[in-house]
């Protein structure tokens, strides 16, 4: 018996549930008592929810990180922790890996420490086919859960995320508008988030007016030096290209190094697009221009939706950010806009 049992029995949202618990003024007498009997009825005692609700909470939020060495959810981790730490809130962090019974198992070793809330860091937690995404909805039926960077539709589950798709359509077209018109697509997740990222690059090809080539969609390791000799292989079977968008920075580091191995001229010859504004868009040579996705504006919302649903107020399940485009020395856009 959860408080998502009570929701539906009493014909309200979760958020009315826990304004119940908590004993917030902004619910109607007639709906409080419907609450109160559906609750006695189904013989339910508040639980870990309502623990985070400030009934007794823990003071503790669970969060969930695939590898804390990857950049990306690194900061994603540190912005989190941060931010948590202001509302006096302390973290358990557990790092996954990518298999999901690992993702299942540290879940459930999260809920059986009485954390108030679980916090999953990147999409690579939503499973392409729903049912395997059945834990995460059994958490939400004990806890709020928070997905960065992702999107599934349940009740309890909240999301934060950058608009992947538009993020990368805008970059391939800006690409295109300054003359290029082999642009290759390099990407090596098939997450939610890289998914998004490919549909936006396709979208942008078709929109222009180009011919979609499997050819330039290119599924690399997640590794600089394995994706420069999986550019350098595609070049020595014909694949032809003036420009790389990566969904990673990695990847495109992967892409100059390429570039100077096979003497181009970036951004001349090859202009180069990354994505994440990481520490290596400005450690390579040239520096590299890239999509910045917000990273730390996104953990922030994550942290201050949390503290809203524990105050018992209504809250969109999904809340995006924009992206900006960091333009260094890959691209030439500003010399050919002059």
């Amino acid at each position: 018996m959860n408080i998502y049992d009570v929701s539906h029995k009493a014909g309200v949202s979760i958020a009315t549930v826990s304004r119940v618990l908590n004993g917030n003024p902004n619910v109607s007498p007639k709906t409080r008592q419907k609450v109160l009997d559906v609750m006695q009825e189904l013989g339910y005692t508040p639980n870990v929810f309502a623990r985070g609700l400030g009934l007794n909470t823990m003071k503790t939020i669970g969060i969930l990180c695939l590898d804390s060495s990857d950049p990306f959810l690194a900061n994603a981790v540190y912005y989190l922790e941060q931010n948590l730490r202001k509302y006096g809130y302390d973290i358990i962090l557990c790092c996954t890996g990518y298999d999901l019974k690992n993702k299942q198992k540290y879940l459930d070793l999260l809920l059986s420490k009485r954390v108030d809330a679980v916090i999953l860091v990147g999409s690579s937690f939503l499973e392409p086919q729903r049912k395997d995404n059945t834990y995460l909805f059994q958490a939400a039926a004990s806890v709020p859960v928070i997905i960065i960077n992702g999107y599934i539709n349940h009740p309890n589950i909240y999301c934060a995320l950058c608009d992947d798709a538009q993020a990368v359509f805008d970059a391939t077209t800006k690409l295109i508008e300054n003359g290029r018109t082999n642009i290759l697509y390099l990407y090596h997740s098939k997450s939610y988030s890289g998914q998004q990222k490919l549909s936006g690059y396709k979208e942008a090809i078709l929109s222009a007016g180009l011919k979609l080539d499997e050819n330039l969609m290119l599924l690399c390791k997640n590794d600089m030096h394995q994706t420069k000799e999986a550019i350098t292989e595609a070049a020595a079977n014909g694949v032809k290209f003036d420009a790389v968008i990566a969904a990673e920075d990695l990847l495109a580091v992967g892409a100059i190094k390429y570039a100077k191995q096979a003497g181009l001229k970036i951004p001349k010859d090859l202009a180069v697009i990354g994505y994440n504004n990481s520490l290596l868009s400005s450690c390579c040579e040239p520096e590299l221009t890239t999509i910045d996705n917000h990273i730390e504006t996104i953990s922030i919302t994550a942290v201050n939706t949390l503290m809203r649903v524990f105050s018992g107020n209504d809250v969109p399940n999904r809340t995006t950010i924009s992206n900006d485009l960091v333009e260094r020395g890959t691209t030439d856009f500003a010399k050919n806009e002059i």
